[in-house]
């Protein structure tokens, strides 16, 4: 890694450029995807289907300066500002032991929508009703872009849900076509499934389907 050649004093700073070409080419690329699909997730979240609409609606962005450059910047140009980063930045990593600029560095910024607010600051509940929005609009973004739905392995999906908004969460699964496996504690938090859906009990070397 660059990390580790730039721990070699006696390294040949010609290799090191080589090696910082390669990577800011790869540091754009990946960049780039990222941008993206932030962008198709965004129309995801936007469009919603049907009970999906029932969670809040997010705003998401990527904070990170080459993914922000991206939008308008030929891919060479981030290049080349990258690559005199990491030239100019040697000394600093070197004591640091790591790559303090980069796209290793980059957030996902998500606004819940209906206050405005950072999702960090929203409660518990807002953030997990958001990050379900997330995940349906995902998987009908990988649905569409694929023509396959993907597996969803959802743990504690449906706890703290009110009932009516437990009742979308169900219908929003079902609209997505998709294999799902959800995990609970309390049966009752399923119950309203059971005519729909395969229904597991787990005990201690024991796992038993319920009719």
């Amino acid at each position: 890694s660059r990390n580790r050649l730039l721990e070699d004093s006696r390294l040949d700073p010609h290799w090191l450029a080589a090696v910082e070409h390669e990577t800011a080419e790869l540091a754009v690329a990946v960049a780039a995807l990222r941008a993206e699909t932030v962008g198709r997730l965004k129309t995801a979240l936007a469009a919603g289907r049907g009970a999906a609409t029932a969670f809040p609606f997010a705003e998401i962005a990527l904070q990170g300066w080459i993914e922000e450059a991206s939008l308008s910047m030929p891919a060479a140009e981030i290049e080349g500002r990258y690559r005199e980063r990491l030239k100019e930045n040697r000394p600093r990593d070197a004591a640091a032991g790591r790559t303090l600029d980069g796209p290793h560095l980059t957030d996902l910024q998500v606004t819940y929508g209906p206050k405005g607010i950072p999702a960090a600051d929203a409660s518990t509940g807002e953030q997990k009703a958001i990050l379900i929005r997330l995940v349906l609009a995902h998987s009908a973004l990988l649905t569409d872009m694929t023509g396959h739905g993907p597996l969803l392995l959802l743990d504690e999906v449906a706890a703290h849900l009110d009932p009516s908004r437990r009742s979308a969460l169900y219908d929003a699964l079902s609209d997505l076509g998709v294999q799902v496996f959800m995990t609970g504690a309390d049966p009752l938090a399923f119950a309203e499934i059971a005519g729909r859906a395969q229904v597991f009990e787990v005990t201690p070397g024991e796992v038993r389907r319920r009719d």
